[in-house]
């Protein structure tokens, strides 16, 4: 039987800090133009945390909204606040920098995050106090040290500094003298991808209602890679924030493919809990530092604030089929392969229409699809377009080209069969994963029967091939509680007792 999704999970640390710091797009502007313009305007634009709280498109991804929600609303999103938005949501919660500043530092192992002593004081009672955060976490906070300390590790050691409200509050140190792999900057990045997934974890768990200790294995599909000089990627960011997420029961590893990571993993995750190998996955991913801010220029060049100024995470757990939760159908899998090539329309073929065709569906036949949901607030200003819609629109024509839907429905199919976007620009989190919490409850809720995840990433990225790649897979309705119906247990013993039964007459003939 399939597997089934118990569960999922959203979360947002609000870092505008990071941005100005960390964030590639500001990164590189100082060093090839640290007097621009940008750079001078840059904090002038950053949102306060009441701003980022009650933006439409957060308060969606961690369910204080429905996607259908978010399409009433008139475009642009940034100038509207949501009335009644709230830091906590169904699937997760928007959390302060400072606060998630002290979640890095107990997601730190090898004591190279150093916080400042006034800053842990005056925020560790606010950080017990977030209801997902257990005590053995907030126990790992350190009492912290001297400003002088801090200041001098920043400034002679190459230490990565961490900031707030344009203070200096800590810092995050290299871990090795000589090994890049293990710089200050790469091991800023991988705490943060740790911290936000552990975050997704805590949320996942309780959003399924199941025991930590039920969670048997965990993949993580970020966009970060942690490892030395000797395996520069060898991971294991999975096993590395089940740790500290109390998941005593589960190993785990690490899965990669730029922004198709998640569909990729939770591919997997489906295929092992069906296979037996284990009961229960948690599919996670933490955030991306080098994306804060990474259209920021034209958001400040159009006089908007810088909307990238969230790290994001996620987190879905596969169980074995329950009966009740909708499935994962590994019938119905979308694979952009080798000789798909690049065209948009193979692309979208490859992911769409064959894997339907094999199933004897029709691409009219999928309620819902999920493909790259970034926030068009983000993506318009930058030149981008409408990336949902785009997507939307070539599947639409494709089912045209392939007479399965009216031309006069062109126009029509992206309201019926689609969302407005609203995921952060983090690469690998907008990739048709921030729907399945969604999906889940309005296929229990009876408003639809089955929706399309796609997962589509960019490989050349790496310098290693010129391919595009991608995944999908179907969302449905449960149908092992079909299998059953209308049959009894006492009915069942009663067919069993009658076979038997039938089976002596036939031995006795012989």
């Amino acid at each position: 039987m399939n597997s089934v999704i118990k569960g999922a999970s959203y979360v947002l640390a609000h870092t505008p800090q990071m941005v100005v710091y960390n964030g590639t797009t500001q990164t590189t502007e100082r060093v090839v133009n640290p007097e621009s313009e940008y750079l001078k305007e840059l904090e002038s634009h950053l949102r306060s945390y009441e701003d980022c709280v009650n933006y439409w498109p957060n308060q969606v991804y961690i369910g204080n909204a429905h996607p259908d929600d978010l399409t009433q609303v008139e475009f642009p999103y940034f100038d509207k606040a949501k009335e009644g938005a709230e830091r906590y949501g169904k699937y997760g919660e928007i959390m302060p920098e400072a606060e998630f500043l002290l979640l890095v530092q107990a997601c730190d192992m090898f004591e190279v995050a150093k916080l400042e002593k006034g800053f842990v004081s005056t925020y560790k009672e606010a950080f017990a106090a977030d209801p997902i955060i257990t005590e053995d976490i907030v126990a790992r906070v350190e009492e912290g040290i001297e400003s002088a300390e801090i200041e001098a590790l920043v400034n002679e050691e190459h230490a990565e500094g961490l900031y707030l409200d344009g203070k200096l509050v800590g810092c995050v140190k290299r871990a090795h003298d000589i090994d890049v792999n293990l710089s200050a900057h790469v091991m800023h990045e991988n705490l943060m991808s740790k911290a936000s997934s552990v975050l997704a974890l805590l949320y996942a768990v309780r959003n399924a209602e199941i025991d930590k200790n039920d969670i048997e294995y965990v993949i993580d599909c970020a966009e970060e890679a942690c490892g030395d000089m000797n395996q520069r990627g060898g991971g294991n960011f999975a096993k590395a924030a089940a740790e500290v997420a109390g998941l005593m029961n589960a190993t785990g590893s690490d899965s990669r493919g730029f922004c198709a990571g998640p569909s990729h993993a939770l591919i997997e995750a489906a295929a092992l809990v069906k296979s037996g190998a284990y009961k229960c996955v948690a599919v996670t991913a933490g955030g991306c530092t080098a994306k804060l801010g990474m259209n920021g220029k034209d958001h400040v060049k159009k006089g908007l604030p810088i909307l990238e100024d969230c790290l994001a995470g996620f987190c879905v757990i596969i169980c074995e089929n329950d009966g009740v939760n909708p499935e994962i159908n590994l019938d119905i899998l979308g694979r952009h392969t080798v000789g798909t090539g690049s065209a948009p329309q193979n692309v979208i073929g490859s992911l769409v229409a064959d894997p339907l065709e094999r199933a004897g569906m029709k691409i009219t036949d999928i309620d819902k699809f999920s493909p790259e949901m970034q926030n068009p607030d983000i993506t318009k200003p930058a030149g981008a377009g409408d990336v949902p819609l785009a997507n939307y629109k070539m599947i639409a024509a494709l089912a045209v080209k392939r007479g399965e839907l009216e031309k006069k429905d062109l126009a029509t199919f992206a309201e019926k069969h689609g969302l407005t976007g609203w995921a952060p620009t983090q690469g690998h989190i907008p990739s048709g994963v921030p729907y399945i919490g969604f999906a889940r409850e309005d296929i229990l809720a009876g408003k639809q029967k089955n929706a399309m995840i796609i997962g589509k990433g960019s490989l050349f990225l790496g310098r290693m091939t010129n391919l595009f790649d991608g995944v999908s897979f179907v969302i449905q309705a449960n149908t092992g509680a079909e299998d059953n119906s209308g049959v009894s247990e006492e009915e069942v013993k009663g067919l069993i007792a009658k076979a038997m039964k039938d089976f002596a007459a036939s031995l006795m003939a012989e």
